[in-house]
């Protein structure tokens, strides 16, 4: 239970909740031991008093009566014992259950908060589907653990320790034989769970492969069905299925073992009951009201040795989701985040020192030895062939990443200074792969300044070309755009979320080769607003298109990671380098177009 040991935790925070579930669950206990006892007493009570007519024949009539009166009482005690035991064991779940729901809460609340503050190297290497079921799956076994689990198992100790003290009370020799099959189950125990543990970490790997197969699917629907795979995946997730299946089935048969052995073992505590406990009878230490006795307690008992079986399996397979949920928490953020970040108001000046990166989960070189310098109002333009690694500047901007070698500055400070937040909120960023949420239109824009009003919303739009495109629409602002925003155009999607960076009124804005999706004319006019509404503000355009229309005060020709040609149109083109032949290219590809 190593593992476990992270959410002691949470039942420090909670403690109260567990220390008066604890409290009920033994007055619970206490209660259902005095029924056994007063059963007891009513019929030794009952046996004197028929012993008693025999003797006395005259006065059976007066016995009788006494014998109802008393037999009533008995009743009433038993009932009144129950009711408080019912009431005591409502008060333990409204503890011991409810805390483990707030611990539940409180799990998914700290596993998503890691997932938002990690790097985007962990992403890059960890499947959605795994993320999910890590929230999901893994936190509700856990759950499992908190909840009925310890609920189970302090009722469990509880009622072994007040039932097996009630025993020893009346008789020492039949509680010891009564109690001899108990170290059996302790080793049946010993020995399955350790099965249970490694099958439900297989399982729980397994459902995770199942939840990044289905969220790959669903996502790339469209790339399936152009391609006429339904079939083939269809087979796949099925393969997958049956592991999942026959792992489960496989755990199922291990668990199966545990119900018919504590049936057989508390069997076999009544029989010895009953057979020593007529020994004790006849020799006169016991009464035959004890032996009832004995038996409602191994009956008592059936149900904790029974769920002996059943906890020990929710223990191990918590134990494997925690484990699985505590390699995701421990996981250390690549980014070094400074104990006192700098809050600055940025202003746009960008410098790169000799900067060297490699992408820590592939080992890829990106940038090697790029030194540029971007001052306050600048408009420049990065380009270069697919892989160059254009994109890899954008991130770095924004810290996605630490540079490998040398170092950023942003107004003359080292990026690794100022407070993470505060960077990206000064930063317009709209990236290569456009994602827009399943909501409105509308929201989606104000997403980059949630106080937003309509008519800035409206503003923003226009700048970004696709106010007139929103108007067509159904729903016009109010339209779903669907998952990821699959009911609109590629041209659509870019547009909005060029108006989601704008609206934020940024101190920079980056584009990740944004306008690949529109056509010339509405690639002008979001360009035109680079030139008048943010001419103050540092712009960068990154991509593999030469813009004749936007005068660039400096241009990045970036190859394999190194910067290899730098200057404005003009001085490159009379370099007749790289950035030449891109303009040669791309006019002669214009020209073949018309």
């Amino acid at each position: 239970m190593k593992n476990l040991i992270f959410l002691n935790k949470y039942f420090l925070r909670y403690k109260w909740h567990l220390i008066l579930g604890t409290i009920f669950v033994t007055l619970s206990n206490y209660f259902a031991t005095k029924i056994p006892q007063t059963i007891r007493n009513a019929i030794n009570f009952i046996l004197e008093t028929v012993e008693a007519t025999k003797a006395n024949v005259e006065s059976s009539g007066m016995m009788d009566s006494d014998l109802t009166r008393s037999l009533l009482i008995f009743g009433g005690t038993v009932i009144g014992l129950a009711l408080l035991k019912g009431v005591f064991m409502y008060f333990m779940r409204q503890t011991i259950i409810v805390m483990s729901r707030l611990i539940e809460y409180d799990i998914r609340k700290d596993v998503f908060g890691k997932y938002e503050s990690l790097d985007q190297s962990f992403f890059r290497k960890n499947k959605t589907g795994d993320l999910m079921a890590r929230i999901t799956e893994d936190v509700s076994k856990v759950r499992m653990y908190l909840g009925p689990a310890l609920l189970y198992g302090i009722n469990l100790i509880t009622l072994f320790v007040l039932v097996i003290y009630a025993m020893f009370q009346v008789n020492s020799t039949l509680a010891m034989y009564t109690l001899l099959p108990l170290p059996f189950l302790s080793l049946s125990i010993y020995l399955v769970s350790s099965m249970i543990n490694k099958k439900s970490e297989l399982i729980a790997r397994q459902l995770s492969t199942l939840n990044s197969i289905s969220q790959e699917v669903y996502s790339g629907i469209r790339v399936i069905k152009s391609y006429a795979k339904e079939n083939q995946f269809g087979k796949y997730f099925t393969e997958e299925s049956d592991n999942f299946k026959e792992k489960s089935l496989s755990l199922a048969n291990v668990n199966a073992l545990f119900y018919p052995l504590m049936i057989l073992l508390v069997s076999t505590s009544t029989l010895i009951t009953v057979v020593v406990g007529g020994m004790q009878v006849s020799k006169g230490n016991i009464t035959p009201g004890n032996i009832a006795e004995f038996v409602i307690y191994v009956n008592m008992l059936t149900w904790p040795v029974t769920a002996i079986g059943w906890v020990a399996s929710i223990i191990q397979q918590a134990e494997a989701s925690q484990k699985r949920i505590n390699e995701f928490l421990f996981t250390e953020n690549k980014l070094q985040l400074t104990d006192n970040p700098v809050k600055h108001e940025l202003k746009g000046n960008i410098k790169f020192e000799n900067v060297s990166f490699v992408y820590p989960d592939t080992g890829i070189k990106a940038l090697e030895n790029v030194s540029f310098e971007i001052n306050v109002g600048q408009k420049i333009a990065i380009l270069g062939r697919t892989a160059s690694g254009k994109t890899t500047i954008a991130d770095l901007i924004l810290r996605m990443y630490d540079v490998t070698e040398g170092r950023i500055l942003l107004d003359g400070i080292d990026i690794k200074l100022l407070d993470l937040n505060h960077l990206r909120q000064s930063i317009g960023y709209v990236p290569q792969d456009v994602f827009l949420f399943s909501d409105t239109i509308s929201k989606n824009v104000a997403f980059g300044m949630p106080d937003a009003t309509d008519e800035e919303i409206k503003k923003y739009t226009e700048y970004a070309s696709v106010y007139d495109d929103i108007m067509g629409l159904p729903e016009q602002f109010d339209t779903l755009v669907g998952e990821r925003g699959v009911t609109l155009s590629g041209g659509q999607k870019q547009r909005i979320s060029i108006a989601r960076a704008f609206i934020k009124k940024p101190d920079i804005i980056i584009l990740d080769d944004s306008l690949s999706a529109v056509d010339t004319n509405t690639e002008q006019q979001i360009l035109n607003y680079f030139n008048t509404a943010i001419s103050g503000k540092t712009a960068i355009i990154i991509t593999h298109r030469v813009y004749n229309m936007l005068d660039f005060d400096n241009i990045l020709f970036i190859d394999n990671g190194k910067i290899i040609e730098q200057g404005t149109h003009s001085e490159l083109v009379k370099l007749d380098g790289a950035y030449n032949n891109l303009v040669i290219q791309q006019s002669e590809s214009s020209l073949v177009d018309l």
